[in-house]
Parts: C-alpha cells; structure tokens; sequence
C-alpha cells in the first residue's frame, strides 16, 4: 500500500438502521447513542478502521437508481491523501477495464467520492476530505 491510499472503512447500506445498529452494539462495538435516526452512522473498528451504515433513502439521495444487490452487499472504502487523488486512481482504474460505479463528485459531507467495481463486482469507493 502507498502512502497515496490507505483502506479505511467497511460502509454497509440497511433498510432498518435501528435494528443493524443494535445487532452490531450486541457484537460489542461502541456506536454513539441516539445515532439510531440518523441517515449515516459509523463505530471505529479495532486499527483504525471504521464500520459504516447508510440508510438505503439516504444513498438513494446521491444515486436513485441504487438497487440492493443480492447476496453480499458490503463496501470496501479507501481513504485518499486528496481530492484529485480520487480522480486520478477512478481514472486509472477505469481506463485499465475496471468498471465505475460512481462518478467523482464533491459530496454534501465534505468529501471528493467515487465508486469503482473490482472483478467480482464489489464496489469500492474512494474517497478523500476537502
């Protein structure tokens, strides 16, 4: 791994949040009380990483045409040293064949984002804050 990119967070998208949000507190992780109404929701992860839920209205807001996949429906996030990093690595991995899943777009949440897909079809997206 470069110092350009670092795997940060495991993003996950739920229909029900409260109930994603107590199984996972039952696990043992610690997610901040009264988080259960809100749209996005995250718990840090022993090492630094992060484990993150969206509800399916709130990714819906910057994807409409988002249908839950079958079978495994997590995402792998990767933390950007920078914005135009985003673009550049989206730009590198879809001229090499991958697939994009997301254009890059400047985010209501303060970041630079992007999606791409890897062979087997698992969306990874990346991201940097601005």
């Amino acid at each position: 791994m470069t110092e350009r990119l670092r795997f940060d967070a495991i993003g996950m998208v739920t229909e029900n949040l409260s109930a994603s949000l107590d199984f996972y507190r039952r696990l043992g992780l610690d997610i901040p009380a009264g988080s259960d109404g809100e749209p996005h929701v995250e718990a840090a992860l022993p090492g630094g990483m992060r484990l993150m839920w969206d509800t399916a209205d709130m990714i819906r807001q910057h994807d409409p045409d988002w249908a839950r996949p079958t079978g495994q429906n997590a995402t792998l996030c990767v933390l950007c040293s920078a914005p135009a990093v985003v673009d550049e690595v989206h730009a590198e991995l879809t001229g090499a064949g991958y697939g994009s899943a997301m254009q890059p777009f400047d985010a209501p949440w303060g970041q630079r984002y992007a999606g791409v897909l890897d062979p087997d079809g698992y969306q990874v997206q990346l991201f940097a804050w601005q």
